[in-house]
């Protein structure tokens, strides 16, 4: 076939080459199937900026208010909230009286890293996103938990890079006020995002 789209036959080391191209790609695991990994780069923003905080002289972590509410949704660990999947009464919540070791926070991130990198691929819906653009949505839905309603999002998928980068800024407030610790966030977010664009 590629003699008749080449208009001559391959030559031996041509035909050689397109062998071993070949080979390599249907060694390599499909892309569509492997689950979608935030980089070492995208972890290490989502850890500046969620912090394991509250570490106990015991060397445990305690659960901490929501900044913006001075209450629910408690956080633990690297800014986990929800079901508490470490506590002996199933149905657990994160609350102010969770406690978690060190290797349990880093347990929990690393899982809900996992689901939240899942839903972003799936919001994106095959739009391309280079890995710098992926990591910095996912931080943004690990924070939001809002990249599916997002406005950047939609863009981003219409090919608006720029316009994506800039609607970053519109989430930074928690509780009906503007929070400087989201201001940075988001600010880090965009630039990663710009990084990839």
């Amino acid at each position: 076939m590629l003699d008749r789209l080449l208009g001559r036959p391959l030559a031996a080391a041509e035909q050689q080459a397109l062998e071993r191209e070949l080979a390599r790609l249907y060694a390599a695991p499909d892309a569509a199937s492997s689950p979608p990994r935030v980089s070492p780069v995208g972890v290490a923003l989502i850890k500046r900026f969620e912090g394991c905080a509250r570490r106990r002289p015991d060397g445990r972590y305690a659960a901490y208010p929501d900044p913006g509410t001075g209450g629910a949704p408690w956080t633990i660990g690297w800014g986990a909230t929800g079901p508490d999947r470490f506590a002996p009464t199933p149905g657990a919540r994160i609350g102010p009286g969770t406690v978690w070791t060190g290797a349990q926070c880093d347990a929990r991130l690393e899982a809900d890293l996992k689901r939240y990198a899942a839903d972003v691929s799936r919001v994106l819906a095959g739009a391309p996103a280079t890995q710098a653009q992926f990591d910095a949505l996912t931080s943004f839905h690990y924070n939001t938990g809002a990249v599916a309603r997002a406005s950047l999002t939609r863009r981003h998928i219409a090919g608006d890079h720029a316009g994506a980068a800039r609607e970053f800024a519109r989430w930074v407030r928690a509780g009906g006020k503007v929070l400087p610790g989201l201001v940075r966030r988001r600010a880090a977010e965009a630039e990663l995002y710009q990084a990839g664009s």
